[in-house]
């Protein structure tokens, strides 16, 4: 009896941790060919609700509070949201702090192209595909639209977001998109071939395709001002069972490398993780500032003594709190403007420390962290203190800059004591003889 009261106890806490996801879906014949990309996510502890993208019962709140935590958008062509969703709805639900994941296909529909252009990023045109004629799987029907996504083209500088080791190809099949340039919080995360641009297959090129080469985005999306992050693919497929199983082979290429799997299962799974807060997440978790030769916080510093600042600092790895242990975490101490910028040295248990003089000026000044890198959580901390000048029983009575003056004072205070002496023991010669 012990053991079965374990094991619902641990059932309990499963239900009560997972994070309720809902997932929007064409049809129900999505659960089946994307069986494994949704087991995973089940396997790492998300509460998967699946819905067709047109029920009349969909909604995201519930008494003003958002039922779930995360959302997966796997219907490509819905052209209209049913329930209370929308655009509106969706975007509002990232601005709570919520995270979404969009898939999109040649059949793209409208709902979904307002959704990414209110995110910075604009879909093609429906009907529409990405195209390459010099790197094409070796399951493309002929129209070269079965693409493949060189590893190298991933977004550089953020393993949080993409784990590096994807050495076999990513398989694409779907529409391609661009990102604004002057939308600093865009992310590409995938990009096409420099041979690849969108078109409509089965047309004649009569004006400039919207995206060309490098500048076809397979997979962007941004992480918000308030860390909620939301990412939109390109291809409905590369998150198939077909496409995470297949091998992948360059059929321009008759010498390529055959890959016996794709790189899509990899992929696909670090983008999901990384949109569902699974990784590059950062927290403060302790923070103390105290005088360094008495370890105390004083209620106010005085201009010119030595601070220690210490901040701990925890990343989200595994679903546990581990310490975080990058060296580039920067400390600055302004009051309008930084007086100090230092960078802060960690420690093994995650707790980062610098030890600074305090500037010769004083009034209400800050400790602020601000870190910001792509694939984390944006951390900011910020504490506030005030820093007086000293009394004037702190400062010195003498200083050996003023050695001259004390030196100056006291020559003319003998040299007055001289002129006296002379002044008052001198006879005048002339006065005595005319006596």
């Amino acid at each position: 009896m012990t053991s079965i009261h374990s094991l619902l106890l641990l059932a309990l806490m499963c239900m009560v941790s997972a994070e309720k996801t809902l997932v929007l879906v064409e049809n129900a014949s999505v659960k089946e060919t994307h069986s494994i990309f949704f087991n995973n996510l089940k396997d790492s502890g998300f509460d998967l609700t699946f819905k067709t993208a047109d029920d009349s019962s969909l909604a995201l709140t519930k008494y003003g509070e958002y039922l779930y935590k995360n959302l997966l958008v796997f219907a490509p062509s819905v052209e209209e949201f049913g329930g209370s969703i929308d655009v509106a709805a969706i975007t509002g639900f990232v601005d709570n702090g919520g995270n979404v994941l969009v898939t999109g296909s040649s059949a793209i529909g409208q709902p979904l192209r307002d959704l990414a252009s209110e995110c910075g990023l604009e879909f093609d045109e429906e009907k529409t595909s990405v195209i390459d004629h010099h790197h094409f799987d070796a399951s493309d029907d002929g129209k070269h639209t079965t693409v493949l996504a060189c590893p190298k083209n991933i977004i550089k500088g953020a393993e949080k977001i993409v784990k590096s080791g994807i050495e076999a190809p990513i398989i694409f099949k779907g529409v391609g998109m661009t990102s604004d340039p002057d939308n600093s919080l865009v992310l590409e995360i995938l990009t096409a071939s420099s041979t690849a641009y969108s078109y409509a297959d089965e047309s004649e090129i009569s004006e400039y395709p919207l995206a060309v080469g490098k500048n076809t985005v397979l997979v962007g999306g941004q992480q918000a001002r308030n860390n909620a992050r939301i990412v939109f693919a390109g291809s409905l497929d590369m998150f198939s069972d077909r496409f995470f199983m297949s091998s992948a082979q360059n059929a321009a290429n008759s010498d390529s490398k055959v890959h016996a799997q794709s790189g899509n299962m990899a992929f696909c799974m670090d983008v999901a993780m990384w949109t569902f807060k699974r990784s590059g997440v950062l927290r403060v978790a302790e923070l103390s500032h105290y005088l360094a030769d008495s370890k105390k916080t004083p209620d106010a510093y005085t201009i010119e003594e030595d601070v220690v600042y210490n901040i701990k600092i925890e990343e989200l790895v595994g679903g546990k709190w581990v310490a975080f242990q990058n060296k580039d975490v920067q400390m600055e101490f302004f009051r309008i403007d930084p007086f100090v910028r230092t960078y802060l040295v960690p420690s093994a248990d995650g707790v980062f420390t610098v030890n600074f003089i305090l500037p010769d000026v004083y009034g209400v000044f800050k400790f602020k962290v601000d870190y910001n890198r792509i694939g984390y959580t944006h951390l900011f901390s910020a504490t506030q203190v005030s820093v007086r000048p000293k009394l004037h029983t702190q400062y010195e009575r003498f200083i050996s800059s003023a050695y001259p003056y004390y030196a100056s004072a006291f020559s003319m205070m003998f040299g007055i004591c001289l002129f006296s002496m002379v002044f008052l023991h001198n006879r005048d010669d002339k006065k005595i003889k005319d006596e």
